[in-house]
């Protein structure tokens, strides 16, 4: 299959508030280059897709108050290739949104779909991976989840159980979906050898998306699915901020993965981890002296273990008998929070800072 029909949509919409406090509302952690690489987390999935495909066929689904970021950070990609959101809806109506796009454009086209805070450990077997699934899906009416297999029992993320073999290689049924299991079922999962990670990352036609976002909320965009009406693009980029609010607040998960019996797994090999969470930060990262993890910091550590650092530039941490901790400071916030179930923490305590002291400090 050609390149050319290659096409992808990157999801980079969200707050980040689970990255809290070192990603802010007014620069979530998709556009900071969080870990010191010279490259934001947005650019360096950009980087990973245009190895696949040019950069004029790569979208970029984000809300209206970060387009402005996307369009600076990621120069190659052509104007009306960002699709800015009104409002917050989740991810399923951007990407039926960017896929009607993608559409008119190349009817034809294999489209993957994914979010914008990942770390992809081998590019040469995602390369190889994602190639040879794009040319599967181009003549097949299937939805196609990429998983990769445990390497440990990770609540924090998504389980998808796999059926029978398909034909392609290293592909499945999918038999039932599992997000965020109890760490003792993530460890049945993972021992059970037949339940693999959910990356987030999805791929199909364009065609085969485009059924799957009609039988799920039909009537949305139909003004736009009409050939007859020929949109122009600046009428349809009309017509879609008019009515986005109203559309259905779903997941791609949520849409595909729970409500879709065309849905396949391809067992991925590629090294993969979630760079949403402080908690799959530390677990995905080498661990240091003392098995803590520093982020791009300066610090001086004495009897520590199992903690996870991130310091501005410029600034010195030195911590003594400390264990099990997230320490992390940006601006005007120092955050300090037992690792656990960071995500429900952090979670907390920004919805208190926001309530008793407003947006300065989120």
């Amino acid at each position: 299959m050609n390149n050319q029909q290659y096409y992808c949509v990157i999801l980079a919409g969200g707050k980040g508030k689970r990255l809290w406090p070192c990603s802010r509302q007014g620069e979530p952690k998709q556009f900071i280059d969080f870990f010191g690489t010279g490259r934001t987390q947005l650019q360096q999935t950009f980087d990973r897709y245009a190895k696949l495909m040019p950069a004029e066929n790569v979208y970029v689904c984000t809300n209206h108050e970060y387009a402005p970021m996307v369009a600076q950070q990621l120069p190659d990609v052509p104007q009306d290739n960002i699709l800015s959101e009104p409002v917050n809806r989740n991810t399923a109506p951007s990407v039926a949104w960017a896929c009607y796009r993608i559409k008119k454009r190349c009817p034809s086209a294999s489209v993957i779909v994914a979010p914008s805070d990942q770390a992809v450990l081998n590019i040469d077997v995602f390369v190889s991976d994602i190639s040879g699934a794009m040319d599967f899906v181009v003549n097949h009416n299937i939805l196609v989840a990429l998983g990769i297999i445990p390497s440990r029992p990770e609540p924090g993320y998504g389980y998808i159980q796999i059926g029978e073999p398909a034909p392609h290689e290293g592909m499945y049924h999918v038999k039932s979906f599992t997000e965020k299991p109890e760490r003792e079922f993530a460890r049945v999962f993972m021992e059970s050898g037949e339940f693999y990670w959910n990356t987030g990352i999805f791929l199909a036609n364009v065609q085969t998306f485009i059924d799957c976002f009609s039988h799920h909320f039909p009537h949305v965009f139909r003004p736009i699915d009409n050939d007859e009406t020929n949109l122009s693009i600046e009428e349809e980029h009309d017509y879609v901020h008019e009515h986005f609010r109203v559309y259905p607040n779903l997941s791609m998960d949520d849409c595909i993965l729970e409500n879709s019996d065309n849905v396949y797994v391809l067992r991925c090999n590629f090294g993969w981890a979630d760079m949403g969470t402080w908690h799959s930060i530390y677990e995905a990262m080498s661990k240091g002296e003392g098995d803590n993890v520093v982020i791009d910091s300066h610090v001086i550590m004495d009897d520590c273990h199992d903690n996870i650092i991130k310091l501005p530039k410029g600034r010195l941490g030195v911590i003594n008998g400390l264990e099990g901790f997230i320490v992390a400071e940006e601006d005007n916030v120092l955050f300090i929070c037992k690792k656990g179930d960071s995500s429900a923490m952090v979670r907390k305590y920004v919805n208190e800072v926001q309530m008793q002291l407003g947006e300065e400090f989120v």
